[in-house]
């Protein structure tokens, strides 16, 4: 293979590739193995037909997708491979110079990294957030703690009220009409909560246990299912259970009930060391967050489109998944939304854009300060792992593989980063 790489403007490289003639020859071969079975010609069985016998009939161009498709992804990690400086953000604009059964000759236009001058990253001043616990925090905590230990109990002697979870049946119609969806027997819903269509919840308060009742409800007109939206319906509702959620009171009893101590100031020194880790391990992560950001200001870069609409790309996929995750369809979720994905890209095309230059500073700062770590952090790392998991080091280390002690390796790095630009800046 015989290359050259020429340079053109905006961080763009053109890369002339003529390849070896006994090179191409075997990836038209390989086409051939690839697409021979589509093939029939008289005097020969389908699949079976010669290299030399479909060439002579349709000739060679019926191999030439397939062989480039085979050859180009080759020469291109071959340059790369050659070519460390070229760092490639985009996949390559293909052009073909000649091509016949024994010559090729493309060209590769690719994006590069553009060029990133960083700012100033030491001497800086910024502020860390204080962090502070306070008694109605800690109290906030042990309260829903305690709800949770907390028992539903039954009420029989008044009317269902607001924080009440309720058994009923219901059944909707709209012009008379029942619709798909609006009908439930022993269905538990908790009165207040707005998990109902606005206006339910408020007239079953009142009812008691046995009661039957005719709700009346109008949709919402964003409602997700298009054919209710706006619509008045009215609900056949019948009351079953009335229940009423016991909250323990908060005693040295119910503290060795709910947690491993036994008294409620050890309990609530316990607690507000948490929550003050917590806000600690936050306010350090903004911290990080506001250095790179502030570097970042201060560098100055031209980032090619492309990488901005990989990052967009990025950010949807990421989204969908979360939708996924939380039981619902990307598809549905646009439709009921009237949100588009067009219109998504749009709206996180500004993030994306302040996305790549944090991480674009992040890479300059790693080789501007060279943060060194070595292969016995790492086993420090794994061996903390293994301490954690009840494993041995050695029995631990079994489960590390190359990609992952790699892994674990750019972490290290990360962090000492940090802890680099923490002592070389003011912090207050």
């Amino acid at each position: 293979m015989n290359y050259t790489v020429e340079n053109l403007e905006k961080n763009k490289a053109k890369i002339t590739v003529k390849v070896d003639a006994q090179d191409w020859q075997n990836a038209l071969q390989k086409a051939y193995e690839k697409t021979k079975s589509k093939y029939q010609i008289g005097g020969f069985r389908k699949g079976h037909v010669p290299y030399k016998a479909l060439v002579n009939a349709y000739g060679i161009g019926i191999f030439f997708d397939d062989a480039l498709d085979i050859i180009l992804p080759q020469e291109y990690g071959k340059v790369l491979e050659q070519e460390k400086d070229l760092d490639p953000v985009d996949t390559p604009e293909v052009g073909i110079n000649a091509i016949s059964d024994t010559t090729l000759e493309f060209t590769l236009t690719v994006q590069c990294k553009p060029d990133f001058t960083l700012g100033k990253y030491t001497g800086l001043e910024i502020a860390r957030d204080k962090v502070e616990v306070s008694e109605e925090e800690v109290q906030a905590e042990i309260n829903a703690k305690l709800e949770e230990a907390g028992a539903w109990i039954p009420v029989v002697d008044r009317p269902a009220q607001n924080g009440d979870q309720v058994l009923i049946d219901y059944s909707g119609s709209v012009d008379g009409v029942k619709f798909d969806g609006g009908t439930a027997e022993k269905q538990t819903l908790t009165l207040g909560s707005g998990m109902f269509i606005p206006g339910f919840e408020e007239q079953v308060v009142g009812m008691n246990i046995g009661d039957e009742k005719d709700v009346n409800v109008t949709f919402p007109e964003e409602y997700h299912e298009k054919s209710l939206a706006g619509k008045q319906a009215v609900f056949a509702v019948k009351l079953h259970e009335i229940n009423i959620k016991e909250v323990p009171a908060l005693d040295d009893e119910s503290v060795k009930d709910i947690s491993e101590f036994d008294t409620v100031a050890e309990y609530k020194s316990s607690v507000k060391s948490k929550i003050e880790e917590k806000k600690n391990a936050e306010a350090d992560s903004k911290l990080e967050n506001d250095l790179i950001q502030k570097i970042a200001d201060d560098s100055k870069v031209e980032i090619p489109q492309c990488m901005i609409e990989q990052q967009i790309d990025d950010m949807i996929q990421e989204f969908e998944q979360r939708l996924q995750y939380q039981g619902l369809n990307a598809k549905d979720y646009y439709k009921y939304t009237g949100m588009t994905q067009e219109k998504l890209r749009e709206n996180y095309k500004e993030m994306a854009e302040k996305n790549v230059k944090l991480r674009l500073t992040l890479e300059a700062l790693l080789k501007a300060v060279q943060v060194p770590v070595s292969d016995e952090e790492i086993d420090e790392k794994i061996a903390d792992m293994a301490k954690q998991a009840g494993k041995t080091f050695e029995e631990y280390k079994g489960y590390i593989n190359d990609q992952y002690r790699e892994y674990l390796r750019r972490d290290l790095i990360t962090s000492k980063l940090f802890e680099y630009l923490k002592n070389n800046n003011t912090i207050k």
